[in-house]
């Protein structure tokens, strides 16, 4: 089978891991946890950490996207081998959260680095208010240094309402938090043009530019008892990535220190996004998202605005529309014209509370403290500036 889209690594420069700022690691629970004995890999798990100290170092912010909580909880109530009822998954899940959480933190207190839980569920990631609450948690931990360790909340979500597997999760994740690489470790080195697994003829895959249905097509089937996800899941993960802006890379999880490995040259699958992190999003609240509201500006608002500031309480002149924290909003300047669009940071009924008044003036406002800003840079596109049409 052919492809455009399959380009050998030596025809086109693949992408270097330590190229990147901000990086998604997901961890497998095959990985992690030894299915025999249903314990921890301690040393595989140091190795990995060493790894991910090694690019604090150089200035990149990590987040983990971690499976293990049920494989560790099950073996601590003692679950029999197979699969678990549902009760049962949220049973182990809830114990294996516990150990989960401990052993990241100690793994990364070795080289002073401070770990911090995030446990999510679908909802957290498709309803906006949710969404942002998240991305503004693991936003503030990045800065403060730490390393978020997120799981998904299996201890409360339903069959009806989870992803089913960490790689489409670490992928959303990519995207929440404007993420520039997604790096899946997996029990296979990459994709292959047909399942590897006793085909002689199956070939490696290094760079994929865009995917096809071709290169859906050749993703394989199911993963162990452990692992919910599987070759298809992370192709999928890759759709969602790229069209966010991340180059993915799949990779070896099973090696001692694989993060290393990639940044050595190691065997790997990279699949290219047409786009960065910040040019994704941008566009995407410039052209899919439908205004719910209109923020009128002064002229020094409009001004600062084109200058890449973000928008302050004091610019706004009039608000219109029932809007919501996180809906998308028209930005208009005083003389009726669009300037942009934008996520916006409050309710619109606490927006026209603050509007016009001094940043120090939210909490007397409002009655508790609030945000800075009533829509933030990165939540905004400026039109004629950061989004030009056709680009």
């Amino acid at each position: 089978m052919t492809d455009c889209s399959v380009i050998p690594a030596s025809a086109r420069q693949v992408p270097e891991l330590a190229q990147f700022r901000r990086i998604v690691v997901k961890v497998g629970s095959s990985l992690l946890v030894d299915r025999e004995r249903g314990r921890l890999k301690r040393s595989w798990l140091a190795a990995l950490v060493q790894d991910i100290a090694r690019l604090h170092e150089r200035g990149a912010e990590v987040i983990v996207v971690s499976s293990g909580a049920i494989a560790l909880g099950r073996t601590v109530l003692r679950l029999p081998p197979g699969p678990l009822k549902l009760e049962e998954s949220q049973a182990a899940a809830a114990v294996g959260q516990i150990a989960l959480a401990r052993r990241w933190t100690e793994a990364l207190a070795i080289h002073e680095i401070v770990a911090g839980q995030i446990l999510l569920t679908f909802s957290d990631t498709e309803q906006r208010r949710r969404y942002l609450h998240a991305r503004a948690t693991i936003g503030k931990l990045l800065e403060l240094g730490a390393v978020p360790i997120i799981n998904e909340n299996d201890s409360v979500a339903t069959s009806e309402i989870r992803y089913g597997d960490n790689d489409r999760l670490a992928a959303r994740v990519a995207t929440m938090v404007g993420a520039d690489a997604l790096v899946l470790l997996s029990d296979v080195d990459g994709l292959y043009t047909a399942p590897p697994v006793g085909n002689p003829h199956a070939r490696h895959i290094p760079l994929v530019t865009h995917i096809t249905p071709e290169i859906e097509a050749m993703a394989g089937g199911a993963a162990s008892e452990l692992s919910r996800g599987g070759m298809r899941t992370k192709v999928e993960a890759g759709k969602i990535a790229t069209a966010g802006g991340a180059c993915m890379v799949i990779a070896d999880g099973r090696v001692e220190g694989p993060l290393g490995t990639v940044m050595n040259g190691g065997r790997c699958t990279w699949f290219l996004s047409p786009s960065n992190p910040v040019t994704a999003r941008k566009k995407w609240i410039a052209g899919t998202l439908l205004p719910l509201g209109t923020l009128h500006v002064d002229a020094g608002a409009e001004r600062a605005l084109r200058r890449g500031a973000s928008l302050l309480p004091a610019g706004v002149r009039r608000i219109e529309g029932a809007f919501h924290r996180g809906d998308a909003i028209s930005i208009r300047g005083p003389d009726g014209r669009e300037v942009g669009r934008g996520l916006v940071g409050y309710d619109a009924d606490e927006a026209g509370l603050i509007a016009g008044h001094s940043t120090q003036d939210i909490e007397t406002l409002l009655g508790h403290g609030g945000r800075a800003t009533i829509v933030h840079r990165d939540d905004l596109v400026v039109f004629g500036s950061e989004v030009p049409e056709g680009e």
